[in-house]
């Protein structure tokens, strides 16, 4: 499964709660062959989320192999010699459960949903695939053909994913976060069962992993089953360095535009690169949290508002800021003109109210009002294992610490309008952007 940059919207606005509460209450151990070991405990029902979440996705694949990062996590289903090539999906199903696994640029993750009785079983699988990966010639051919297939259907099938993935081209250039996640299709059809051995034992040990597992669970018990299963493999060596560009030279802002004749109705969006928790300054990561939500947080927020309801030039307008990656990130705006209305002028009263937005359309109250909204969609973070462990694993993964995800709720409620103004002005007016216009093709 391939994720985009934008994984999981709930993590977005999983950055605020009560001031000094715990998002998750979330505990964590080490074993002694580097493995970070996280539990969430929820003991509302006797069911598991389990989760293996691996420092390495598509940035940290070797020039010229792009997609092999995904291409391991289908082939990571194919086998040992304990589990034979769809045994572990027959013996999960079998005990109620099921599991899959995502890419996305700076993380792979496998999980398994299960009865908490049954939560040794699927330790025991994932441990043993994490060090016996059996790959047949033949196996590998027909899944690279699998992968081709995904990459039609999700790209070539797709007019905004095709620019989307021309826009990021451009906008990231040496940065492999420009680079997609399934690859491009001339070099995924080189990957070969050797490319996906050596990005296996480079990355998939357990100092390079971090075990989550959310629902009925406690830390003491979550740590004994794991040091049987996990603790068993040594250490692989040193964990992998994440070489990321921190800096960007300054860039020229891009446009790309792509007309097909299956889109039937035009559609705009701008990216610009921004802060991260790793890049940047933090500070600016909260800020920029509640001005996502102040300019594109539903029907109520100021863009809709001024641009849908107000001058009627739009049919719909978002917004989306991601922060958690281990480079920088991204600030996004979306939207798709009204009938009559061409991209060009949707984007002029986009920009003109974007202006009036960071001159002085910002007040206390909207500050306030935005944290109010994000606090009241974390009411229930918590009540889903799986939502639970992705948020956290995912959080994780690019190099946040336990402490900082679930204290976070004091830096987001301390947010001013200054500050937000600051971040923003910071991003639109002096970052790099690139802009996508997708149109209707007319004609032959």
């Amino acid at each position: 499964m391939i994720v985009s940059r934008l994984l999981l919207l709930g993590v977005l606005t999983l950055l605020a709660a009560p001031a000094s509460a715990e998002l998750y209450g979330a505990q964590g151990a080490m074993l002694a062959n580097g493995m970070q070991v996280v539990a969430i405990p929820n003991h509302r029902a006797p069911v598991v989320s389990h989760m293996v979440w691996y420092r390495a996705g598509a940035a940290d694949e070797p020039p010229g192999k792009s997609g092999i990062a995904h291409f391991l996590e289908h082939l990571m289903f194919k086998g040992t010699p304990k589990y034979p090539d769809g045994i572990m999906d027959e013996v999960v199903a079998r005990n109620g459960g099921d599991q899959n696994a995502f890419t996305s640029y700076d993380f792979t993750a496998y999980y398994q949903n299960i009865a908490a009785d049954r939560l040794q079983l699927v330790m025991e699988i994932e441990a043993d695939r994490m060090r016996n990966l059996v790959l047949d010639p033949k196996g590998v051919d027909t899944e690279r053909e699998v992968i081709i297939e995904e990459r039609r259907m999700r790209v070539d099938n797709q007019p905004a994913a095709i620019l989307d993935e021309r826009l990021d081209a451009a906008l990231w250039l040496t940065n492999r976060y420009g680079i997609p996640i399934i690859g491009w299709e001339a070099e995924m059809r080189g990957l070969t069962r050797e490319d996906a051995f050596e990005f296996y034992h480079r990355f998939y040990a357990p100092e390079n992993a971090i075990l989550v597992v959310s629902g009925d669970i406690t830390l003491e018990k979550l740590k004994a089953l794991a040091e049987k299963t996990y603790g068993a493999i040594p250490r692989g060596g040193a964990a992998a360095v994440r070489k990321r560009p921190t800096e960007l030279a300054p860039t020229a802002n891009v446009s790309v535009s792509y007309a097909d004749q299956r889109v039937r109705q035009p559609q705009w969006w701008r990216k610009w690169i921004a802060p991260s928790y790793n890049v940047g300054d933090r500070k600016d990561v909260y800020a920029l949290s509640v001005f996502e939500e102040i300019v594109g947080g539903g029907s109520t927020s100021k863009l809709y508002r001024a641009l849908v309801v107000d001058r009627q030039v739009a049919a719909n307008v978002g917004a989306s800021y991601d922060p958690n990656t281990v480079s920088h990130g991204t600030l996004s705006i979306s939207l798709s003109p009204s009938p009559g209305v061409t991209p060009a002028q949707a984007q002029a009263a986009l920009e003109e109210e974007l202006a009036k937005i960071l001159k002085d359309g910002i007040s206390d109250a909207d500050v306030q009002k935005a944290k109010d909204r994000i606090l009241a969609g974390l009411v229930f973070a918590k009540d889903s294992a799986l939502g639970a462990a992705q948020a956290v694993g995912y959080m994780l993964s690019v190099g946040l610490t336990l402490e900082e995800i679930e204290t976070s709720a004091d830096r987001i409620t301390s947010v001013t309008a200054d500050q937000v103004r600051a971040a923003a002005r910071k991003v639109i007016e002096q970052s790099a952007s690139g802009t996508a216009v997708l149109l209707p093709k007319t004609g032959a």
